[in-house]
């Protein structure tokens, strides 16, 4: 479930997906290494590959993000 009552606002997928549309805004880099993103929102918010792997999953939903080359992450804005 994408929102839940029981659990902090901070591990939501929206609230983490904003974290990382963050870290990907203020870069002027337009693809990323996923260990490397996950090791900066790390820096902010402690969240484990799983969880991040879910926040990725719906910022490609979302459009944000697509597959870049040689499996680098591509942020679409």
């Amino acid at each position: 479930m994408i929102v839940s009552k029981n659990t902090n606002p901070e591990r939501d997928l929206y609230y983490l997906g904003g974290k990382v549309i963050e870290i990907l805004a203020s870069s002027e880099a337009s693809e990323f290494d996923f260990f490397e993103l996950h090791q900066s929102i790390n820096l902010k918010k402690n969240i484990s590959i799983n969880l991040f792997s879910l926040v990725l999953d719906w910022l490609f939903i979302l459009g944000v993000i697509k597959n870049g080359k040689k499996g680098m992450i591509q942020k679409c804005f």
